[in-house]
């Protein structure tokens, strides 16, 4: 397991490279987002997706949300529809999970075999150019029902697993993970605040 140390504040070119290789490699990387420190795969690469399910001991029946670069990637990922796209570009880039029809594209190993898919485009642009070059997952780094920890070194612990790279930007101010809103229906519905 390889650790850099870096700011939240400042993006380092040389880390965000060596997190993307890694990731194109079909490995795990835990780095810091705008709410908690995350658990990112290659989202085409179905062994490093069963890497996070095995990490977090999570159900393979929970699905796990995406994050893309920015708004406009939704579209490589989820069905857009014109209302959607208003209230997402109102929301985005923030701290929300938007649950909405995916694409062919994305697998059922991510979404537990449901049709739909959560999406995120964090306010936090380390976090975001980590999918510049393909959608990553975006889960948090703790057990599955577990306590969801802000600190990096104390989340590895937690784990008892090793991902392959630690993005550590220190201890974040947030235990809170993203709210999820599912706007897959009539109207947007709160599913976790």
């Amino acid at each position: 397991m390889k650790v850099l140390k870096t700011s939240i504040d400042k993006v380092d070119e040389d880390i965000v490279s060596q997190a993307i290789n890694v990731l194109a490699d079909g490995g795990i990387v835990l780095y810091p987002t705008d709410t908690v420190y995350g658990l990112g795969a290659n989202i085409f690469d179905n062994r490093a997706v069963k890497r996070i399910f095995e990490i977090k001991n999570r159900s393979y029946l929970k699905p796990l949300s995406i994050l893309v670069s920015d708004v406009e990637s939704i579209n490589l990922v989820a069905k857009l529809s014109t209302s959607q796209k208003e209230i997402i570009n109102n929301c985005l880039p923030g701290p929300y999970t938007f649950i909405l029809n995916k694409r062919e594209i994305v697998s059922r190993h991510i979404t537990g075999g449901l049709r739909n898919v959560g999406v995120r485009v964090p306010d936090n642009e380390l976090a975001c150019r980590l999918a510049s070059v393909f959608p990553i997952t975006t889960t948090s780094a703790n057990l599955s029902d577990d306590e969801i920890l802000s600190n990096p070194q104390e989340i590895i612990e937690q784990l008892g697993r090793e991902v392959d790279l630690v993005i550590d930007v220190g201890e974040l101010k947030s235990t809170k993970s993203s709210s999820v809103i599912d706007l897959t229906g009539l109207k947007p519905k709160v599913v976790r605040d």
